[in-house]
């Protein structure tokens, strides 16, 4: 079967994007992460597959594989780019939408000078919400990885996000500790991985090792789960500028019980097919 697709990215966190009306049109997890390899296949971070809305007033249902194969709960950079393609199928331009996910509810504003805006839930901490195995929820928790003594903030932010204060992300270990503390046994569904580097009260580095994925260009929701953490440690503003390898985000929470907004910039690279 033919399988028609947008390729897209925001700052270098690289999709596919397709529709998929029929749930027998989704590719297996074997034939996704074959597609993924950027050898032999077409080469992305995460597949986002457009269903028909499943709510009354949203624009589209959409769902997130990783390159691995593994569905999971919500991309930021992902529903940027959804957005996005809406707003060009329609012709509508600059305006506002609701889509629907796995994770909730997603509110897109699509700005005139062509960056897009998405609010994707309040952060949660608690630690059954990523889930994280903790006998109570704290700001911060002790991890130990290969004999090494780490501190972690965690937050859902309809996926699960362990935070990590660096000194410099030029030199985190971020190959070494990324994988191990994605797979370790207190994250029993895995989680991502930020390494998180404080230039100022309104400024931050940041370097995102992705569940099932690995080190990628930029994660929406890793830079808002990194602000998230931040603010709660009393280390950040609500409006910060999140600098990562692909380029520059903005990500802005004013309160803890608001939605957090992550702004960038996307791109189409181009439209092709394949058959899954």
């Amino acid at each position: 079967m033919r399988l028609e697709f947008t390729k897209m990215h925001g700052l270098g966190n690289d999709f596919i994007v397709f529709d998929a009306p029929r749930p027998e049109a989704v590719p297996t997890p074997d034939r996704l992460a074959a597609l993924a390899d950027r050898h032999t296949g077409i080469g992305f971070d995460q597949a986002l597959v457009l269903e028909p809305p499943r709510r009354d007033g949203t624009a589209v249902y959409y769902r997130i594989f990783n390159a691995d194969g593994s569905e999971v709960e919500q991309c930021g950079n992902g529903a940027r780019c959804v957005a996005a393609l809406l707003a060009r199928r329609r012709g509508t331009g600059p305006g506002e939408l609701v889509m629907d996910s796995p994770a909730g509810l997603v509110r897109a504003r699509v700005r005139a000078d062509g960056e897009v805006s998405v609010a994707i839930g309040v952060p949660n901490f608690a630690p059954a919400a990523l889930p994280f195995v903790a006998d109570v929820m704290a700001e911060a928790y002790p991890l130990e990885v290969d004999g090494d003594q780490l501190e972690v903030g965690v937050v859902s932010i309809g996926n699960p996000h362990a935070v990590l204060r660096v000194d410099a992300i030029a030199t985190a270990a971020v190959d070494r500790l990324g994988p191990r503390v994605e797979n370790h046994p207190r994250f029993p569904r895995r989680t991502n991985v930020e390494f998180l580097e404080v230039v100022s009260r309104s400024h931050v580095r940041l370097r995102v090792h992705e569940r099932g994925v690995g080190e990628t260009q930029a994660c929406g929701t890793g830079a808002c789960g990194a602000v998230a953490v931040g603010r709660r440690r009393g280390w950040l503003d609500a409006i910060v500028r999140v600098d990562v390898p692909g380029g520059r985000l903005g990500v802005e929470w004013q309160d803890e019980n608001d939605a957090i907004w992550l702004t960038g910039p996307t791109a189409t690279v181009f439209e092709g097919h394949t058959e899954p």
